[in-house]
């Protein structure tokens, strides 16, 4: 299969300035994706353009990914109704470290960093008006999706922001004169700034550049922007969530939609994903499809240690495992692994409220009364015990059947 092909069929390919086969099929290319630095670590939400990167690698293509250090100083309107706060420098560069660590490990070929800080810093502002903006009319920018929908809003949209677009085609310009590339990749919304490049491009140097985005990833089951299910920003650091949580999004995945993820977010083939579909189908209530796209993204992430401890962890929660029965080797992983919150010596009804198992102690008293909370296999009915005197190793403490967490004594 083309990798044209192949990339439709897995759902990466949304806008392209040509045919795809023309940009992906033919001669060996120098592929570049952009991102800013306004973070210091790496969320689901930006996977998918890493993911396809991997497959464009692995079709022998040449890719570079830029670090935003230039950009994130101005920021991108692009799918925002307000304006950035700006960042100083030094937290740019410092998040931009962090984040190009991160990538590195979501590589499965030779990638080439760059930072767009050190050449957009040596350009002066009669340059960039000069070489840059006469090739652009405000007629066209004021029509791009990121700048009208902010001119029709209270808030409005200021020149720093309105000049993204430009500053963005000038690095496509840049890395084509200085390191060949001539296709940029980047989601949906970053449409207008691609074309951006590949005009000014094709008007300074008279050579054919292209475009390509990826669509929108949206959880098919409520209609929200994928990553967005949890409230918060799911990451891909450690530090900012687990494994183990990183596991547990992947496994509430609903069934509309694991399907389409196990072809963006997984290496497995096309064929074999048709099987699992199949499986899934059939027995919907196993979760054959989320256990394996679940086991599959966190071996990616962060390797076969974590994503067995949290599968373990797992098990262990939720009833497929227990706690007894595991083997010197799944008790070490377990508490090498597994998010295990520790406790002093808080009577149970505190207790309840310090790991979040209850709100207040009214409610905390409330399931209690009801025979709601479990050490282990446990009942307990006395809001006064102390459950850490109890405790000779890691137990789960649960609340009914969905709530469940590992303690250990401090």
């Amino acid at each position: 299969m083309k990798l044209s092909e192949e990339l439709a069929a897995r759902g990466f390919i949304y806008q392209h300035s040509a045919d795809a086969s023309i940009i992906l099929d033919g001669e060996k290319r120098t592929v570049y994706l952009g991102i800013d630095p306004t973070a210091d670590a790496i969320h689901v939400g930006n996977l998918v353009p890493f993911m396809m990167l991997n497959h464009i690698m692995k079709a022998g293509h040449q890719v570079i990914l830029l670090l935003g250090g230039g950009t994130a100083m101005i920021g991108d309107p692009s799918g925002r109704d307000t304006e950035r706060e700006l960042a100083t420098l030094e937290k740019i560069s410092a998040q931009a470290a962090t984040m190009e660590a991160g990538v590195r490990t979501l590589s499965t070929g030779d990638i080439t960093f760059v930072n767009n800080y050190d050449w957009l810093s040596k350009l002066t502002a009669l340059d960039f008006m000069r070489d840059v903006g006469k090739h652009f009319t405000v007629n066209a920018m004021i029509k791009k999706d990121s700048v009208a929908t902010r001119m029709e809003s209270e808030n409005g949209i200021s020149y720093t922001e309105f000049s993204y677009s430009l500053l963005q085609g000038y690095d496509y310009l840049h890395l084509h004169q200085h390191n060949g590339a001539d296709v940029q990749i980047g989601g949906s919304d970053q449409w207008g700034n691609l074309i951006a490049g590949v005009e000014l491009i094709r008007r300074v140097t008279g050579h054919e550049a292209y475009a390509l985005t990826m669509p929108l990833i949206v959880d098919k089951a409520t209609g929200k922007k994928f990553g967005k299910s949890m409230g918060n920003a799911v990451w891909l650091s450690r530090h900012k969530t687990t494994p183990y949580e990183l596991y547990q999004f992947w496994l509430n995945t609903s069934d509309e939609s694991v399907i389409d993820y196990l072809k963006l977010f997984t290496f497995i083939s096309l064929d074999e994903i048709a099987i699992i579909e199949a499986d899934h189908e059939t027995d919907k209530s196993a979760r054959i499809a989320q256990r394996r796209l679940a086991d599959e993204v966190v071996r990616f992430v962060h390797g076969v240690k974590a994503q067995s401890g949290a599968a373990l962890a797992t098990g262990v929660l939720f009833g497929t495992k227990s706690l007894q029965d595991l083997t010197n080797d799944e008790q070490a992983l377990l508490r090498a692994e597994a998010p295990i919150k520790t406790i002093g010596n808080s009577p149970l009804i505190d207790l309840l409220i310090e790991t979040e198992l209850a709100s207040s102690k009214r409610e905390a008293r409330q399931f209690i009364a009801e025979g709601a909370i479990a050490l282990n296999e446990t009942v307990l009915t006395d809001e006064n015990m102390v459950v850490g005197e109890q405790l000779t190793d890691v137990a789960v403490l649960r609340r009914g059947k969905k709530n469940r967490i590992f303690i250990g004594k401090v």
